[in-house]
């Protein structure tokens, strides 16, 4: 048994370098993880659920812009707006999605809009823009993110 203990002692010796191997710096794998990460643009965008069935990232994109300009367009429809200025036939909303889902409406004017009233334009929107399908946030390396985008909204006014 001693010489059994004796002839394997030295390889176990010897063997711990293998053992041995240098765990690289937490800190430093976080760096290198950060840098590699693409930080202007989201793993997925934001989605409804007429678009999930969609699997290619660009064909997704459009399908919810495509359906959030028509889902906006249709609850403003032919509105006080079209009728108080008929002069706007475009109005550039922005839209917040946050991670828990929720939604935000801000018009965007242009800087000549002193000639119609921003703040009702603003109130008629909220007032209008309500009771959205659920919307599934952006996300960001599985974590879900808040997303802003600026969409088109053409004002119709109704034939009468």
């Amino acid at each position: 048994m001693k010489k059994t203990f004796l002839l394997l002692f030295p390889l176990l010796v010897v063997s711990c370098q293998y053992f041995d191997k240098q765990v690289p710096d937490e800190n430093e794998l976080l760096q290198q993880r950060l840098k590699e990460i693409n930080w202007k643009e989201v793993s997925s965008y934001p989605s409804l659920p007429e678009c999930d069935v969609i699997t290619d990232k660009n064909l997704k994109k459009e399908c919810f812009f495509s359906a959030m300009t028509r889902l906006v367009q249709e609850k403003l429809g032919a509105d006080t707006i079209a009728l108080l200025y008929p002069e706007i036939d475009t109005i550039q909303v922005m839209v917040t999605v946050y991670p828990d889902a929720t939604l935000k409406f801000e018009p965007k004017f242009p800087k000549d809009s002193v000639s119609y009233d921003t703040v009702k334009i603003d109130s008629i929107l909220k007032a209008r823009l309500i009771d959205f399908p659920k919307i599934e946030p952006a996300q960001k390396e599985g974590v879900p993110v808040t997303s802003q985008f600026i969409l088109p909204v053409i004002l119709d006014v109704a034939p009468q």
